[in-house]
């Protein structure tokens, strides 16, 4: 029973179609490569293949194949966003994801405070409480 099935590399991200994202910023990091899936372009970004850079996102486009992960996302300063028919853009539901699923180790979100208002303690801090 369940031989045989892989699961879909591609449920790990949010799809936005016809959406490319540019860098202002000249230190974020993008490498390309012809690839025939957005699976295969899906699986080297969460596994960070070959690239020398954490991979938070990437753009498939539809016309030459070609995958671009980036070392950012449309959250990220320094970034615009550019209708493009070309693309589609998968992005990292860990990075854009603005909720906390159990304890939050892994949250790698944008929200830095509660509901009320107070700024959240960094992890690698230990004032005002202990972990």
């Amino acid at each position: 029973e369940g031989k045989g099935k892989r699961r879909n590399p591609l449920h790990d991200f949010k799809k936005t179609g016809e959406l490319m994202l540019i860098k202002v910023n000249k230190t974020l990091e993008v490498k390309t490569k012809l690839l025939n899936t957005t699976e295969q372009c899906a699986k080297r970004c969460s596994r960070n293949k070959g690239l020398s850079f954490t991979c938070k996102a990437f753009a498939y486009d539809r016309v030459t194949k070609r995958c671009h992960w980036l070392s950012f996302n449309s959250l990220t300063n320094g970034v615009r966003k550019k209708q493009d028919h070309a693309f589609d853009l998968y992005e990292k539901k860990d990075y854009v994801r603005n909720c906390i699923i159990g304890k939050g180790a892994d949250y790698k979100g944008t929200i830095s405070a509660t509901k009320s208002g107070i700024q959240c303690q960094a992890w690698n801090s230990m004032i005002p409480h202990e972990h």
